[in-house]
C-alpha cells in the first residue's frame, strides 16, 4: 500500500514532536550529570512515572502479539494480565521505598551490597541479555505491521526504526524518554479506541456489536482451560490458565522487583510517594489497554467470519491487515504513528536501562572515579552498542514460516533468559541466612538447570541427553527462581559463608522504617 499525503502528515507530525522533545531535553542536559542522564535528576511527578512504566510494558508487542493470540486462541492471556495490579500493591508498599533508600542508579547495587561483585555482575548480565532480546522482539513486532501497511521490506523497517530510536535515546537521556512516553502513550491509547469503535460499528458486518456475537460463538472470548492435568504441565499446546496465571505473576514479580528497567523508574520520581503512586497507576492503565487489544483480536475473528473479507495469511498481521484495508486515509497514518509510538516508548527506556546497568555495574565498579561526563559518554556508547545487538536479534527472529506467533516464541525465550533473578532477590531480601557462598551455589545450579532444560526440551531437542527436560518449556524460567532460592538457602545454612556487617539494613524483616517524603 502507498500512504496518502494525509497519512504521511500524521507520521511526520509525530516524528517532529518526538524530535522537538528530544532537542528541548538535550539542551537542558547539555552539561548533564550522570544522575540527570540516567534517572532524570529524580524529579518526575507520579503521573509521569506511571506513563514511563506503562511505556515499558505497552509496546508494539501489545498491538501485534495480544490480538494475534486472541484471534487464534481467545482471551487466554487476560487473567494473567490481571495479576499485575495485585503484584504492584506489594511492590508499592515494600519494594519501592526499599530501592529508593538502597540504590543510586542500578537495582543490582543491592545485590552487590548483599552478596558481593559476583552476584551483582551475574544479575546485571542476565538483565542486559533479557532486555536486548526484548528490544529485538519489539523491533520485529513493529516492523511486521509497518511493512504490511507501507509495503516496505521488513528488514528495511527494522533498520530504520532502530536507527531513529537509538538516536533520540542517545541524545536526550531519561528525561527525554519520560516526556516522549507521555506523548507516545496518549497516541497509542487513542489508536486502540479508534480501532475498537470501527470494529464494533462495522456496517458491513451487520448491526452494531455483531462482531462480538460472532466472536463469542466461535469461542474467541474463551479464557482457556482450567483443567488440572499432567498433559498441561508437559505439553505447551495444552497450557492451562493455572499455569499461565502462575507464569504471569512470577514474570510481573521479576520485572518489578528484580529488573533494572522498572527499578530505574522508581528512582526517577521526586518522592517515595510519587514512585509508589506511579507503580499503582501503571497497573490500572496497562490492564484496560491489554484487554482492549485482546478484545480487538477476538472481534477481528468475528469480523472476517461475518464479512467474508480475506483474512491475513499470518495471525501476527491481523491488526495491520485490518488497518490497511478497512480504515480510511488519514486514520491509517494515525495508526502507523501509534504503532511507532508504542515501539519507541518501549525500546528507548530499555536501551537506557541497559546503558545504566552497564555503566553503573560494570564500568562504575572497575573505574569508580569516572567523571560525570565520562559516565554519560559511556552510557551513550552502551545505548548505541545495545541497539546494534538488538537489531541483530530482530533480524534473526524474523518470521520464516513457523507456526508459532512471535509472542509465543518470545515468551519461552524470555523465561529462559530471566536467570532466576527473582529467586536471587528473594534469597537476599527475605532471609538473614543467605551468604555469598550460597548465592554463588544457587546461581551455578540455576545455570546448569537452565542449560539442561533449554538444550533437552521440546519434541526435537537440541541435545538428546537420554534424561531430557520433561515439562512444558515455560517451567525452565519458573523453576529457575526456585532453584536459586532453594540451593542458595540450603548451602548458606549448611556451609555458611560471608554476610555483610550491615545485614539488618539489607533484609526486609529487620530493615529500618522506610524514609518518608
Amino acid at each position: 500500500m502507498n500512504l496518502t499525503a494525509l497519512d504521511l502528515s500524521f507520521v511526520l507530525a509525530y516524528a517532529a514532536v518526538i524530535a522537538g522533545i528530544t532537542v528541548v531535553c538535550a539542551r537542558r542536559t547539555r552539561t548533564t550529570t550522570a544522575e540527570d542522564y540516567f534517572v532524570a535528576g529524580r524529579s518526575m511527578p507520579g503521573w509521569a512515572v506511571a506513563m514511563a512504566m506503562m511505556a515499558a510494558l505497552i509496546s508494539s508487542n501489545t498491538l501485534v502479539g495480544h490480538p494475534a493470540t486472541a484471534y487464534e486462541k481467545g482471551l487466554i492471556l487476560l487473567l494473567g494480565s490481571l495479576t499485575l495490579p495485585l503484584v504492584l500493591v506489594f511492590v508499592a508498599r515494600v519494594i519501592v521505598p526499599f530501592y529508593r533508600r538502597q540504590v543510586k542508579m542500578s537495582a543490582y547495587e543491592y545485590l552487590g551490597a548483599r552478596f558481593g561483585l559476583g552476584g551483582r555482575l551475574y544479575a546485571s548480565g542476565c538483565f542486559v541479555a533479557d532486555r536486548l532480546f526484548d528490544v529485538g522482539v519489539t523491533l520485529l513486532t513493529t516492523a511486521v505491521p509497518v511493512s504490511v501497511m507501507t509495503g516496505w521490506a521488513l528488514t528495511d523497517v527494522v533498520w530504520a526504526l532502530a536507527a531513529f530510536t537509538v538516536a533520540y535515546t542517545l541524545v536526550g537521556g531519561m528525561r527525554t524518554i519520560v516526556w516522549t512516553s507521555v506523548v507516545q502513550g496518549g497516541v497509542f491509547i487513542a489508536a486502540a479506541v479508534l480501532i475498537a469503535v470501527r470494529l464494533l460499528w462495522a456496517p458491513e458486518a451487520g448491526p452494531p456489536g455483531a462482531v462480538l456475537g460472532a466472536a463469542w460463538e466461535a469461542g474467541r472470548f474463551s479464557l482457556g482451560s482450567f483443567a488440572f492435568s499432567w498433559e498441561s504441565l508437559v505439553n505447551p499446546d495444552h497450557t492451562t490458565q493455572w499455569l499461565l496465571i502462575l507464569a504471569y505473576a512470577v514474570n510481573w514479580g521479576r520485572r518489578y522487583i528484580a529488573d533494572q528497567h522498572m527499578v530505574q523508574r522508581y528512582l526517577i520520581a521526586r518522592t517515595d510517594a510519587d514512585a509508589a503512586r506511579g507503580a499503582l497507576w501503571n497497573g490500572l492503565i496497562c490492564v484496560p489497554v491489554w484487554a482492549t487489544f485482546m478484545t480487538i483480536g477476538a472481534c477481528l475473528y468475528g469480523y472476517y467470519a461475518l464479512t467474508g473479507a480475506p483474512p491475513p495469511a499470518v495471525s501476527d498481521e491481523v491488526v495491520p491487515h485490518f488497518i490497511v484495508h478497512q480504515l480510511p486515509a488519514g486514520l491509517v497514518g494515525l495508526m502507523l504513528a501509534a504503532i511507532l509510538a508504542a515501539s519507541m516508548s518501549s525500546i528507548s527506556p530499555d536501551l537506557n536501562s541497559v546503558a545504566t546497568a552497564f555503566t553503573s555495574d560494570l564500568v562504575g565498579h572497575f573505574r569508580p572515579h569516572l567523571s560525570d561526563r565520562a559516565k554519560v559518554r559511556t552510557g551513550r556508547l552502551a545505548v548505541a552498542g545495545g541497539g546494534a545487538l538488538a537489531l541483530g536479534t530482530a533480524l534473526l527472529m524474523a518470521p520464516r514460516g513457523e507456526a508459532a506467533t512471535i509472542m509465543e516464541r518470545a515468551v519461552t525465550i524470555a523465561a529462559i533468559l530471566s536467570g532466576g533473578m527473582l529467586g536471587l532477590f528473594f534469597l537476599g531480601f527475605f532471609t538473614r541466612t543467605a551468604t555469598r557462598r550460597g548465592c554463588y551455589a544457587g546461581l551455578a545450579a540455576c545455570a546448569l538447570f537452565t542449560a539442561w532444560g533449554t538444550l533437552t526440551s521440546g519434541a526435537t531437542p537440541i541435545l538428546d541427553a537420554g534424561l531430557n527436560f520433561p515439562l512444558n518449556p515455560i517451567f525452565i524460567g519458573l523453576l529457575g527462581h526456585t532453584v536459586v532460592f532453594g540451593v542458595g538457602y540450603t548451602v548458606s545454612k549448611v556451609w555458611g559463608g560471608y554476610r555483610p556487617d550491615r545485614i539488618d539494613d539489607l533484609v526486609y524483616a529487620t530493615r529500618p522504617a522506610a524514609r518518608t517524603s
